[in-house]
């Protein structure tokens, strides 16, 4: 994204504000050149106190004169909007939505015009910069539409360019995944209270293991086998811990959290 240009993002809840506070702060957009929607008025009120941006309950107007239009409402409030805002809309905008289970083609047919739409998977760690989002491009889309998303959700993380078929399944794994991590976190440090450690100290232990063998899966690019064989010694106590692992079937149930986000995130705009 290039500064200078007028961002409205449409549904500012939980996603909307993440990527507004993590764009602010990774400098790919201005104060003055953002304005967000929301359908209450103390939402609209937090968002303008907090973070110095225009605010509206009104889409329609929110989308006028904006060069980017960012679509972050939920799925089932998708089809309305649309439709609300399509008489104002030029095919010199670029459409950027954020919302799970809906696909290019529906927000195309909804627009009922040519305009170039770019789908994007983010996660809640783009707050801090640490985000991961896949993006795709729709019919009408071209490679300077998608450059642009990309830098626009490189300044909040890492970015991933994918076919559209993909995106159900980056939901169920990227987008949901913090929270299944956040439970390996929580359930590593009890163990950790468990074996006299201070609540305060094995958070933190966990967290912060967390994130460095993340960063070792990252920066190695070696397949996490074989990182985890390093750390596996022969008659070590890590062994044990892994047998207990296999006994409790973590693999085959991490598997199964993100086989069935991912059935959930095809399902959202139906329901």
């Amino acid at each position: 994204m290039t500064k200078g240009k007028k961002l409205a993002v449409l549904g500012a809840g939980k996603m909307g504000e993440t990527l507004i506070s993590g764009m602010l702060d990774g400098g790919i957009i201005t104060r003055d050149k953002v304005v967000a929607t929301a359908k209450h008025s103390d939402r609209l009120e937090l968002l303008k106190e907090k973070y110095k941006i225009a605010a509206t309950s009104n889409n329609r107007k929110a989308v006028k004169g904006a060069d980017i239009v960012l679509l972050a409402v939920k799925p089932q409030a998708v089809k309305e909007l649309l439709e609300e805002i399509r008489g104002e809309l030029t095919r010199q905008q670029v459409v950027i939505s954020v919302v799970a289970s809906v696909t290019t083609a529906f927000i195309e047919r909804n627009l009922n015009m040519p305009i170039p739409v770019v789908r994007a998977m983010p996660n809640t760690p783009c707050l801090l910069r640490a985000g991961m989002t896949a993006i795709c491009k729709g019919l009408y889309a071209e490679d300077q539409h998608l450059n642009e998303a990309q830098r626009m959700f490189d300044s909040v993380g890492r970015t991933l360019i994918l076919d559209e078929k993909h995106m159900d399944a980056v939901t169920g794994l990227s987008a949901s995944g913090p929270a299944f991590i956040y439970i390996i976190i929580e359930s590593l440090a009890e163990a950790g209270v468990k074996v006299g450690l201070p609540r305060t100290v094995a958070t933190e232990l966990a967290a912060q293991m967390t994130q460095g063998a993340a960063r070792m899966v990252l920066e190695t690019k070696e397949h996490p086998a074989l990182l985890k064989d390093i750390v596996t010694t022969p008659a070590g106590c890590t062994i044990d811990g892994i047998l207990e692992l296999e006994e409790g079937k973590l693999r085959v149930t991490l598997i199964k959290a993100v086989v069935k986000a991912t059935q959930r995130a095809a399902e959202l705009l139906e329901n």
